[in-house]
């Protein structure tokens, strides 16, 4: 018998029930696929695994319409959505209105990830989900996959790994799994957190002058999404107690932060984590005045989501200092 005692309120994004039911009170809509008029990036969706209902859509450059295999190859970027693990899809406007511009200005091809959701499936199945797209992903690496776009433009030896708050927890974790268990026929290049989802059993910085509301919902939400973490300073929750975090498998790091976003000091956190873990590569952390935590996929027109599209964009072109 369902029931109506509420476990966590997270209004106006979720409320999550006792049994587990979930009210998604944003994050229902969804963007169809197909010719994206301001942008010319086509996409399209594609189910990669009927029994889990994965599934990812891809997009492709104008530059790459009718491009056949003796064409030049393009860097792929594989996008993870963000939503507290709980909300939001790979095919939200929020998401499709962020991506083709990014493909657009990169010149890339990308592939974003929807994911089972908790608190029906709880972490880890979002993990393996997505470790399940990056080895559909890497069938492709000799031509021979199931999808043509990837085989005839996708360069497998230039992949970018990239998500906003839960995707950019979900982001780090693939870089580390890629480092830990190896992926044949892929090599990650980069990888852009975005506003990431991470947590900690001590307030660092200004999370000390939050509201105490808040900050439940922040800390209790790991433990409706995770059926496997036992604190708060759970390698998942907190990357500064990740034995391999040294090892992750990207030549470069930029981590994007808000002013005004109340996750703004886990990502700085996270930078100087792996700064002293010594990892070889570099990481840089491009913060935006003024804003708050994923203003450009609330606010796309704004001046700062457009420099922010911008400066994902170069990160990949390697036209910026990141």
């Amino acid at each position: 018998m369902a029931s109506d005692e509420i476990a966590l309120n997270a209004a106006p994004w979720f409320i999550i029930y006792k049994d587990r039911r979930i009210d998604r009170l944003i994050g229902n809509d969804i963007d169809p696929p197909g010719l994206d008029p301001k942008t010319g990036v086509e996409s399209k969706d594609v189910v990669i695994s009927q029994e889990d209902s994965v599934a990812v859509r891809i997009y492709r450059p104008k530059s790459a319409a009718g491009a056949g295999k003796g064409d030049q190859k393009l860097p792929l970027l594989v996008y993870f959505h963000g939503g507290g693990f709980c909300i939001e899809t790979a095919f939200s406007p929020f998401y499709h209105q962020h991506l083709n511009p990014w493909v657009a200005q990169a010149n890339i091809v990308a592939v974003s990830v929807n994911y089972r959701r908790a608190p029906e499936h709880q972490l880890p199945i979002p993990f393996e989900d997505s470790w399940s797209a990056l080895k559909w992903i890497a069938a492709h690496s000799n031509g021979t996959g199931p999808d043509e776009w990837l085989n005839e433009i996708a360069d497998l030896n230039q992949v970018y790994l990239a998500g906003d708050s839960a995707g950019g927890n979900i982001a780090h974790r693939m870089a580390l799994r890629m480092a830990t268990e190896g992926l044949a026929g892929v090599k990650i290049k980069g990888l852009q957190l975005i506003h990431p989802h991470f947590w900690g059993g001590k307030l660092i910085g200004e999370e000390k002058e939050w509201d105490p509301k808040s900050i439940y919902v922040v800390e209790n939400l790991w433990y409706w999404v995770s059926k496997d973490i036992k604190d708060l300073d759970d390698p998942i929750v907190n990357p500064e107690h990740e034995p391999d975090l040294g090892r992750l498998a990207a030549e470069k790091v930029a981590i994007y932060v808000a002013e005004k976003d109340n996750l703004k000091e886990r990502g700085r956190h996270y930078a100087e984590c792996l700064r002293k873990s010594g990892w070889g590569g570099t990481v840089d952390v491009v913060e935006t005045d003024g804003e708050g935590h994923v203003f450009h996929l609330f606010n796309p027109s704004c001046d700062s989501a457009a420099d922010l599209v911008g400066q994902l964009a170069a990160f990949i072109s390697g036209k910026c200092g990141c």
